[in-house]
């Protein structure tokens, strides 16, 4: 089937007019369903980080950004949980489609056939958060070490990696997943691609269940705990420092994280208003203030989502980075104090699991903790600070 934006946006529209009466259901989940990603795979979402040129929908970053944004907006809007283990799949793979252009041969290679395992149908995630990193993904403890047999699903180097990783997003929808470890005999630490279909988790292939994930926000994203020993993994075939490639992914990913809460951010918004329109004469001062400083905190995101947007459109990589990681930040902050004071003007109702924005709530304080969280987040913000 040939997948196009507009085709992929009217059946993304469609979905999450769907889900969004499913919503009480669906906020109560602590798990995903395989249908709704069988569902986004059929209207094309997996195809959204694919090259044109392989069948896909990407044109490149600047041409390419706003549409995926938009898509997961939309979704998220819908069902948060879903949104972000969808995003993700773009995320990783723009490790590939972001980074400088490399002569290696291999690289080339691996990237081809990566790519193309999205355009026959798989989801890829991440692991690579470690206890007691900051979420720093180069402070890892995990070790690589080389492996000769077996065979892999695309080219590159085949190692076994053991540690220990939490925040497997989407683990068991998923059929690859990144992450990081330090090659045996190296000292900085190198990206890996894992083959996670059909491999269970009771650590008998090499990947063993730590705990299941119970996070209050984002509750039904599986970002489950994992021990990796003696796991299969294919090194990235990038030859150069693992910064080059986070760097030119960062405007992209922290663009597509945005946009996944902004969603919900958009969705709380509208509710309220729905709700409070009727009774607006009858708001008590306190309430319609606090309700006017939601509405700017909302209108504030916007223009900061839309700046960041424009930003990375400009296909310039340093003011790319550089308002995509401030406009993450910025809304991080005004989501988590304006999601409350909506909920402040509706009243007690909201004070229960059974109010939608007790879970709204919850959902955007993931942004600050998504990569790269608070602390790492504000590092990279001071040394960029004054030029």
């Amino acid at each position: 089937m040939s997948h196009t934006w507009s085709t992929l946006r009217a059946e993304i529209d469609n979905l999450a007019d769907e889900w969004r009466a499913e919503r009480p259901a669906r906020q109560a989940r602590r798990s995903l369903d395989q249908a709704d990603f069988d569902r986004l795979a059929a209207a094309g979402l997996l195809h959204v980080p694919v090259p044109r040129d392989a069948g896909g929908l990407w044109e490149g970053t600047p041409a390419s950004v706003r549409a995926a944004c938009e898509a997961f907006r939309t979704l998220a809007a819908a069902d948060p949980s879903v949104a972000l283990v969808s995003c993700m799949h773009a995320a990783v793979l723009g490790f590939w489609l972001a980074a400088p252009q490399q002569s290696a041969a291999v690289w080339a290679e691996q990237k081809a056939a990566v790519l193309q395992t999205a355009a026959d149908g798989a989801q890829w995630g991440t692991i690579t958060s470690e206890p007691g990193s900051g979420g720093d993904i180069l402070k890892t403890k995990a070790r690589a070490v080389p492996y000769k047999g077996g065979d892999a699903p695309f080219p590159g180097a085949t190692y076994r990696i053991s540690g220990d990783k939490h925040f497997g997003s989407g683990s068991g929808v998923t059929s690859f997943m990144i992450t990081t470890a330090v090659p045996e005999g190296e000292d900085a630490p190198s990206l890996f691609a894992l083959d996670v279909r059909d491999r269970p988790w009771d650590g008998s292939a090499g990947l063993q269940l730590l705990a299941e994930w119970d996070g209050m926000g984002m509750a039904a994203t599986q970002s489950h705990a994992m021990r990796l020993d003696g796991c299969p993994a294919i090194r990235f075939a990038w030859d150069g420092p693992i910064e080059d490639i986070t760097r030119a992914a960062g405007p992209v990913t922290g663009s597509l994280f945005t946009s996944v809460v902004l969603g919900v951010f958009d969705e709380a918004i509208r509710t309220a208003a729905a709700q409070l329109r009727p009774k607006a004469e009858a708001l008590r001062p306190y309430e319609q203030v606090e309700w006017t400083r939601a509405e700017l905190d909302h209108w504030l995101a916007v223009q900061a989502y839309e700046g960041a947007l424009r930003a990375v459109e400009s296909g310039e990589p340093a003011a790319g980075s550089y308002a995509a990681l401030r406009a993450k930040e910025s809304i991080a902050e005004l989501v988590e104090k304006a999601v409350p004071r909506l909920a402040r003007v509706i009243g007690g109702g909201t004070f229960s699991r059974r109010s939608p924005f007790a879970s709204w709530t919850e959902d955007v304080r993931a942004l600050g903790f998504l990569r790269p969280p608070w602390g790492l987040a504000y590092d990279s913000l001071f040394a960029t600070s004054f030029g």
